[in-house]
């Protein structure tokens, strides 16, 4: 009892631990801009203070910036990174899942996925343009094209990296092909799918900026573009500050998500 007591006690004191060293990290880095601002080694027009990021921060939020307040671009931007998350999704994961099932089809596919993945999301905008003008259906493909492929990878990697000794078993036990498929291969594969969900939504966010760039008239990459047009610094760094802050919460949100699907990953079997 005393033993598992204290092994609780010294994973609790090792997670607030990282959390500590996490968040000084974070400080530091605030009180480096803190100092080099406040002893004025960079012009303020480069290089705002903190306490004029603030400022602009409850501007921009209560007054907006472009006609629009900040939770109105950050709204539309997070509905264009969801929607094609979603596209993604519905369509890379049965995809990956049908490769890793079927060799003939992962024959068929990898090589068109293979080609796509180092292909820059950028490279396919003028394309986009051309074929689909400069509305919202451009913006969502573009970031559904960076998502699209991670999650294909993951998928398949997931059904390919189970145990066969599970699954013989499982066959020798009176087990259906669906049953094996269910209850062997999807527990397995799901963590490595929701890790492609993880990637590909970082890839998503990160080709934000750029899709919005095409003609939008809200959005946190248009902000930030707008801003830097007319040399606004304060409002350039709050919206790559926003940019940050939202992807670091999607990426604990869906670490969260894949700790309640599949706990058992990453234990030791």
């Amino acid at each position: 009892m005393v033993d598992k007591t204290q092994s609780t006690f010294a994973q609790v004191f090792h997670h607030y631990k990282s959390l500590l060293l996490s968040m000084t990290s974070v400080l530091v880095v605030l009180l480096v801009w803190y100092i080099i601002t406040a002893l004025e080694l960079i012009p303020a027009l480069f290089l705002p203070t903190p306490q004029a990021v603030w400022q602009k921060f409850l501007e921009v939020s209560n007054q907006g910036f472009m006609k629009a307040t900040l939770w109105q671009h950050l709204a539309e931007s997070i509905s264009r990174v969801f929607l094609a998350l979603i596209a993604a999704i519905v369509i890379g994961v049965p995809l990956g899942l049908w490769m890793g099932l079927n060799k003939w089809v992962r024959a068929v596919f990898d090589p068109l996925v293979e080609l796509l993945r180092p292909v820059p999301p950028l490279a396919y905008l003028p394309l986009l343009v051309i074929w689909f003008g400069i509305g919202e259906t451009t913006k969502v493909l573009l970031i559904f094209f960076s998502i699209l492929t991670p999650i294909i990878i993951s998928s398949t990697h997931g059904v390919l990296s189970h145990q066969l000794n599970r699954e013989r078993a499982a066959l020798s036990l009176g087990a259906t092909r669906s049953q094996v498929i269910r209850h062997v291969i999807l527990p397995t594969a799901l963590p490595h799918i929701l890790t492609g969900i993880r990637i590909g939504l970082g890839v998503g966010w990160s080709t934000l900026v750029a899709a919005e760039l095409v003609a939008a008239d809200r959005g946190i990459g248009f902000m930030v573009q707008s801003a830097a047009q007319f040399l606004i610094t304060d409002t350039v760094i709050l919206g790559i500050i926003v940019i940050a802050v939202v992807a670091v919460s999607f990426e604990f949100f869906l670490r969260w998500i894949q700790q309640q699907l599949s706990p058992w990953y990453g234990q030791q079997m």
